[in-house]
């Protein structure tokens, strides 16, 4: 069995008497420490996958599993980026990095005893993606960019195995977004966790991801998979590459279908 499973998952919203199908029949598998990308038309349910995967929401109909359990609540020991950083104002960078060792057990009751040991384990991660000098400025001190760096830190600083990643690039300017596919492929490489990225920008897909799912109009559903067999490190060079581009624009050929239906 695959670390993340979907079997025939489907989520229907209700809102009084009127029904929405936004997921329908979704089957796959993502291996442990695979990285997948998830893309399609807008409103086509790539976060309702998010909500499944997580148990935010259960299936209407059938089931979904993660590391061998059948999720029927939310889980635990996943990490979680958004769009907006989502960082406390009041808090330094370094004190929103801990933030999950507060409140996440087994940290949470070793916390006080053992701070050193978790500020050296958030200062790595700040080291890694070159924050280190920021940890004691607050998130109205730091750009854009490096408040989702922040973001990913805090997301990854408890070691979870799945990482969940909405639009995390998507309210930066293309030079920062670019930047910061560096940095994911770099905690990747080192941290080997499970990463499944929701996006609407196909570079960025193709660039992070070992398989990328398209979907189609809602209901949505998975209409195709590629494997992207460009080996890593990769960098923002190989973007310009013939095959990138080929596999860029058989991504987009196939969602632009969906939009004709």
């Amino acid at each position: 069995m695959a670390f993340v499973e979907l079997k025939g998952a489907s989520l229907t919203y209700r809102l009084g008497k009127e029904t929405t199908l936004a997921l329908a029949d979704a089957t796959f598998g993502i291996e442990k420490g695979e990285f997948v990308a998830v893309v399609g038309p807008s409103g086509c349910g790539k976060s309702t996958i998010m909500k499944l995967v997580t148990g935010l929401m259960p299936a209407t109909t059938g089931e979904v599993h993660v590391a061998g359990q059948k999720v029927r609540a939310p889980i635990k020991g996943v990490g979680m980026a958004f769009q907006n950083p989502t960082l406390m104002p009041w808090r330094t960078t370094l004190d929103n990095v801990l933030l999950p060792m507060e409140v996440v057990e087994p940290h949470k009751r070793r916390f006080r005893r053992n701070r050193a040991e978790y500020v050296e384990q958030a200062m790595k991660l700040l080291r890694t993606v070159g924050l280190a000098d920021f940890a004691l400025k607050f998130p109205w001190q730091l750009s854009g960019g490096m408040q989702q760096r922040s973001n990913l830190c805090r997301a990854l600083i408890h070691e979870p195995e799945l990482l969940m990643l909405d639009e995390p690039f998507g309210a930066l300017d293309a030079f920062t977004r670019e930047e910061l596919w560096g940095v994911m492929q770099a905690l990747w490489m080192e941290k080997r966790f499970t990463g499944v990225l929701v996006t609407h920008d196909l570079r960025e897909a193709v660039f992070l991801a070992d398989t990328v799912y398209v979907m189609s109009r809602r209901p949505g559903r998975i209409v195709m998979t590629r494997r992207i067999d460009i080996p890593r490190p990769r960098r923002l060079a190989t973007t310009f590459e013939p095959h990138f581009v080929d596999i860029v624009h058989e991504l987009r050929d196939r969602i632009h279908q969906e939009h004709d239906v």
